[in-house]
């Protein structure tokens, strides 16, 4: 039995790595679940959420350049290096872009940056302010490869760090939905009678109301935030999950090995959990997929409605909702970038489900 089930992996693996936009989507996902771990690590922007404002370069087009002034902060934060890792650094500094500067004694006189032909006010900082009075290395050219929001924010380190949410509500919504769908469809497939018909009503009920509109309810009465929504993503989709493993186990309860479990009077926990659910898990590997791209696709519907992650947490759908009227103004890239990636990170996910389904279709394998 091992040996079958083995070769059948086997099979199931060689089948997957032939088809090109499986591998593809596998690659796309791992690299884009490589980038959200490390974001901070790889922004330009650093601080939490890269939420370093700077009003006077706002919506600027991808591949702005300017010369940022860096002013240290007396305020001194003492972090570790895994919080600055995988949380952002709570820079204090003040960032300043400006348009010139020259040096006067122990002054810096420097003009602030003004678009559209302004002139920015002139300003003066004593050297002191800089440690050891080198100015020089606090004043560097910053150059923002997909330009700024509508708020001066560098837009690429907010799009790295919003695939945070994307990518980590697929895991929790799935998760969640895995736990409730497996366990209520186990029990109402393997027991039948009056729990099978409490459980499909309960089913039936969830699965008539809009899935957005329950969503919306359940993040109202849980309150707007970050887990939240996670909660209430994955407490929408398992009735899926439950329909799917309710179907396979009443085929499967049936089966031989089945009754050989019960005739060396092993308890139902150890049938379903050892015997059964191992062979059901090609279906519910493949609608996790689908799940896991519905899930983001629902947290970005929120985020533009407003009731998801919350300000200044960066979201991919929150940017399309803060810059959507941007299209018709000549700045579209501003919501279609955070759109790209949100088409991109769902196709690869719809993808890779139809390879898993083909490649795990036991029938073809015959």
């Amino acid at each position: 039995m091992s040996m079958s089930s083995g070769s059948l992996s086997q099979l199931a693996l060689q089948k997957f790595k032939k088809n090109f936009w499986g591998v593809l989507s596998f690659w796309i996902i791992v690299a884009i679940g490589l980038v959200a771990l490390f974001a901070y690590a790889i922004a330009p922007d650093n601080s939490r959420n890269a939420n370093q404002m700077h009003l006077s370069i706002h919506s600027q087009r991808p591949g702005f350049k300017v010369h940022m002034l860096n002013v240290p902060s007396e305020i001194r934060q003492h972090e570790n290096v895994f919080s600055e890792l995988f949380f952002g650094s709570a820079n204090a500094d003040l960032e300043i872009p400006i348009s010139k500067y020259s040096i006067e004694k122990d002054t810096l006189f420097y003009t602030e940056y003004a678009s559209d032909g302004l002139i920015g006010i002139e300003k003066a900082l004593n050297i002191k302010t800089f440690p050891e009075k080198d100015y020089k290395s606090h004043i560097q050219q910053k150059t923002f490869l997909f330009g700024t929001d509508k708020y001066g924010r560098d837009l690429l380190s907010r799009v790295l760090i919003g695939s945070r949410i994307s990518f980590s509500i697929g895991f929790v919504a799935v998760f969640i939905s895995l736990i409730i769908g497996i366990f209520m469809g186990s029990m109402a497939a393997y027991y039948g009678g009056k729990v099978d018909a409490f459980i499909m009503w309960v089913i039936n009920v969830t699965w008539s109301i809009p899935t957005l509109l329950l969503v919306i309810a359940i993040t109202l009465a849980l309150g707007k935030g970050f887990w939240q929504v996670f909660i209430a993503v994955g407490l929408t989709m398992w009735v899926e999950v439950a329909r799917v493993v309710r179907g396979q186990i009443i085929s499967a309860k049936e089966m031989q090995y089945v009754t050989a479990a019960r005739a060396l009077g092993f308890n139902d926990y150890r049938i379903i959990t050892r015997h059964i659910l191992p062979n059901i898990m090609a279906p519910i590997i493949v609608i996790s997929a689908a799940n896991f791209a519905a899930a983001i696709l629902i947290e970005s519907g929120l985020s533009f409605l407003g009731i998801g992650a919350q300000p200044p947490m960066a979201s991919w759908g929150a940017m399309i909702k803060d810059h959507y009227n941007y299209i018709i103004l000549g700045k579209p890239y501003l919501a279609l970038i955070p759109g790209l990636c949100i088409m991109i990170l769902v196709m690869a996910f719809m993808l890779i489900g139809n390879s898993l389904r083909d490649a795990l279709d036991v029938k073809s394998q015959v």
